[in-house]
C-alpha cells in the first residue's frame, strides 16, 4: 500500500568537502522544489584519520534539517555524520558512494550501525545516480528501502528519468523528470537536441563522459567495473528506453545454406 502519510517539506543539509560534493550541493540547491530548503556546510578538507572528539571539528551552529546529504571525500568525514544528525535533528541520511576510497565497505557498516542506534535511516547509493524511489544500486547489489524522506528526495534527484520528443527520427525536445543530483542529466538533455534517434544512446554516453562524471575510474569489487562506467550505463539506458520505439528493428541475416537445428 502506498504511503499516504503527510510529511514535512524537506530541509536538506549538504555536507561537502571538495569539488564533487560542492557540485552536487550547488545543483540540488538551484533545482529543488520550492517547498524544500537546501543548506550547505563545507567541512574541513583535512581531517585526521581518527577523530578522538568529533565536536572539535563541528561548527558552532547548524540549520535544523530532516535529511543530510553526506558528500564527504575522505573516510574521516563519515565519523562526523552521527553528530551532525543529532545536532540538526535529521531523521535520514543519503551517503552516496561515487568513490570507494571515500566510504569503504567497513565504514559503511559502522556508519549504518551508528545511525540505526539513533533511529536515523541511511542509504548508500553506489553510484549516486542509481537511487530511485524504492531502491539503490544495480544488480548484483540492488537494495530496497522505504524511508519517506529519502523517497521524497529520490523523486527529484537520482537515477535519471527523461522524456524525449522525436520528429522525423530526430530529437527536438528533452525534459528531465528526475535529474542526476550532480546535474549530468540536464547537461545530457541539452546536448541531445538535434541528434538522430540512432545516435542518441551513443551521444548520451559521450555527453556523460564530457560533463564530466566525477565517479571513480578505479575497479569496483561489486560491479567488476568502474563506477564511472556504471554511471554511464545508467545514463545510456535512460535515453535508450525513451527512443527505443523510434529505432528501426535490427535485421538478422541468415547465411545461405544454414539450416536451423
Amino acid at each position: 500500500m502506498a504511503d499516504t502519510t503527510p510529511h514535512p517539506p524537506l530541509k536538506v543539509l549538504a555536507i561537502t568537502q571538495g569539488q564533487w560534493g560542492e557540485r552536487i550541493a550547488d545543483h540540488v540547491g538551484r533545482h529543488h522544489p520550492p517547498s524544500w530548503t537546501v543548506k550547505e556546510w563545507k567541512a574541513p578538507r583535512a581531517l585526521p584519520l581518527i577523530l578522538d572528539d568529533p565536536a572539535d571539528f563541528l561548527p558552532p551552529t547548524l540549520p535544523v534539517s530532516n535529511l543530510i546529504l553526506a558528500l564527504g571525500e575522505t573516510p574521516a568525514l563519515a565519523q562526523l555524520v552521527p553528530d551532525l544528525a543529532r545536532l540538526t535533528g535529521a531523521r535520514a541520511v543519503i551517503a552516496p558512494i561515487d568513490r570507494n576510497e571515500s566510504l569503504p565497505p567497513g565504514l559503511v557498516q559502522q556508519l549504518t550501525h551508528w545511525l540505526t542506534d539513533l533511529g536515523v535511516a541511511v542509504v548508500f547509493p553506489k553510484p549516486f545516480c542509481s537511487l530511485t524511489e524504492t531502491t539503490y544500486n544495480l544488480p548484483p547489489i540492488i537494495t530496497t528501502y522505504a524511508d519517506p524522506l529519502i523517497r521524497e528526495f529520490a523523486r527529484e534527484f537520482g537515477s535519471p528519468r527523461l522524456r524525449v520528443l522525436v520528429t522525423d527520427k530526430h530529437i527536438f525536445g528533452v525534459s528531465v523528470e528526475r535529474g542526476s543530483a550532480c546535474g549530468c542529466a540536464d547537461f545530457v538533455a541539452r546536448g541531445l537536441l538535434g541528434h538522430s534517434v540512432d545516435e542518441a544512446e551513443y551521444e548520451a554516453g559521450m555527453l556523460h563522459h564530457h560533463y564530466p562524471c566525477l565517479a571513480s575510474m578505479n575497479q569496483d569489487a561489486d560491479y567488476k567495473d568502474t563506477l564511472m562506467h556504471v554511471s554511464g550505463h545508467i545514463m545510456r539506458e535512460a535515453v535508450k528506453e525513451e527512443v527505443k520505439e523510434h529505432l528501426e528493428p535490427m535485421i538478422y541475416l541468415r547465411p545461405e545454406g544454414r539450416v536451423e537445428g
